[in-house]
Formats: C-alpha cells, structure tokens, sequence
C-alpha cells in the first residue's frame, strides 16, 4: 500500500473502524537510519492500533528502525517480504526475500531484541518460478524457529520478471488453499489471509479457516466496507453517517493545513467515501477539481457534500 496508506489515510479510516490494526505503508530501515525520522514514523494518537511495516535485509539496520518505532508507541511491526516493486528488488528486500528464509529469521531475531511488542512478517505464497507449498512452508518454519509468531500471506505469488508492481496485486491468480494448508499445519501460529476479499460474506468464509484478515485494496477504494465490517462484527455499533465522518474530518484537516499540508494529500483518500452510492461521481469530481488549487481549505470538502444531488 506503498503513497496509500499515510497517516492522513489512516486518520480517516480510524473514523470508520474503530478497532481495525491499521498498516503503514512500508518504510525502509535505510530510511530511518539515514532520513528524517519524525517525518517517517509520526503518526496520530487516534490512530491505535497501528502497525509500522518496515523493509530492509539487513538486522542491523532492521533492529535500530525497531528501536525508533518502539520509541514513537507503535503497537506493531511489520517484516515485509511481500513487495513486488523493482525499488524493493534492487535493495534486496520484500518478496525476494522469500528465497531468504535464513536472512528474514536473522532480521526477526534482531528486531524483536529491541522491543516487547509484536514483530511480524507479511509475505506473498511464493515468486516467480518458486511457486510451491514446500518453498511458502521452508520460509514460515524457519521464521517461526525463530520465533515469530504472526505470518500476514497474500494468496498470490509475486512474479518479479514480468509483472509491474500493480499487475502484481491482480495477475497471478488467488490461491487461498495454500494459506488454508499452512493453517492446518502450523495450527499454533497466527495466519492471517490478505489477497482479493471484498465481502463481509467472504470474511465469515475465511475466518473459519484462517485467524485473521487483512484487507487492502477493497478498504482503501472502498473505505465505508471498513464500517460495515464493524459493524458485522460488533452489531450494537450503529453504521456510522458517511457525511458525519466527513465532519469529523474537518477539525484535522484545519490542523494538517495550518501546519503546511496541502488539503489534496488528505482529501485524495476520501474519494471513494460514497462509492457505489448517489451523488458519488460528484463528491469525487468536486474534490478533484478544487482540492489541488493554492490555498484550497477545508471548504472544499464541505462544498463537496453540498454539490451532491441528495443529502449526504
């Protein structure tokens, strides 16, 4: 969820889930050795629980961003070694550390050292040629040796000759009994599925099968589905008003502006608030056609609601 899911976007999807463990887009421990950590690793109280997901190879550098997220109160981090990207690649780190098992056990090691909190690892069920329960198994069990406890598995290999980062997330095709076996075999670890689940309906189906369910593009593009999985599991919360949410925003934008953030870095994540609902294309078009202009304040948003053909 690399330029997705900031902490503006979390913020907002905060409102809408009051429980969810929220990810950070990956940050690599490279950066927050070499980078300006504030800026890399700030987030909002409002946000807990929140996960910070790093990328690296080495644990030197792994245990030292570990040392900064505990410091900044994170409730979690996150080993990525599921990223397609050629960035990642070339820094011999994400999904081609796959092929690695060893190295990811020593990075774990090394990071959860430094912390009492939870260090995890999310991974793909294979790459490119490798695409065998045997290789998905020979990487959890060395991990788990080491003693991780938590494996996140998006139900896709990562082909990285091939296939650009975005035809990664859809292309391969969804291999959800791969993730299911690794449950049955590995019964006293957390395995958690992440990969195309889209319903309330399908996350019943699942659960019944794994222990936990990481949504991804579904939540960001669909950001109410987050309020309605609360509400599916927690059925004395009422749905929340999308409209009420938007108010609730209101009082963090002024704050994010007065501070110098461009109103369209945070109103980007809000578009698809009313999707699939009327009046939806114009909240959208309103806000892409104002948000990005100099000076643009959070008049924006509200005028956006009033544009709508219905009342929000």
């Amino acid at each position: 969820m690399m330029d997705w899911t900031d902490r503006h976007c979390r913020y907002f999807l905060r409102l809408l889930s009051p429980t969810a463990l929220l990810y950070t887009e990956m940050v690599t421990a490279a950066a927050i050795q070499h980078g300006d950590v504030e800026r890399l690793l700030r987030f909002s109280n409002e946000e807990h629980p929140v996960a910070l997901q790093l990328g690296g190879s080495e644990p030197a550098l792994m245990a030292h961003a570990t040392r900064a997220a505990d410091g900044f109160g994170y409730d979690e981090v996150n080993i990525n070694v599921g990223c397609p990207s050629d960035r990642v690649q070339s820094g011999e780190f994400g999904a081609c550390l796959m092929a690695r098992p060893q190295r990811v056990a020593d990075c774990y090691r090394a990071m959860q050292a430094e912390t009492a909190i939870p260090v995890t690892v999310k991974t793909r069920i294979g790459i490119d040629d490798h695409d065998s329960y045997e290789f998905l198994k020979k990487l959890v069990e060395t991990v788990a040796e080491a003693g991780c406890r938590t494996f996140i598995v998006h139900a896709r290999i990562a082909i990285l000759e091939g296939l650009s980062p975005k035809d990664n997330r859809t292309i391969p095709p969804l291999n959800y009994e791969r993730v299911y076996r690794l449950k049955r075999d590995f019964p006293d670890l957390e395995i958690v599925i992440n990969g195309g689940i889209k319903g309330t309906g399908q996350v019943d189906s699942v659960l019944q099968l794994v222990d936990g369910v990481m949504i991804g593009r579904q939540a960001y593009q669909q950001p109410f589905f987050l309020a309605e999985l609360e509400q599916h599991f927690n059925p004395e919360r009422p749905l929340p008003d999308r409209g009420a949410i938007v108010e609730q925003m209101l009082p963090y934008t002024e704050s994010e502006l007065k501070a110098g953030t461009p109103l369209h870095r945070i109103s980007r994540h809000m578009l698809g608030l009313y999707s699939g609902q009327p009046g939806a294309r114009s909240w959208r078009r309103h806000i892409s056609e104002h948000a990005h202009r100099p000076g643009a304040g959070v008049e924006v948003l509200i005028d956006a609601l009033k544009a709508m053909p219905i009342a929000a």
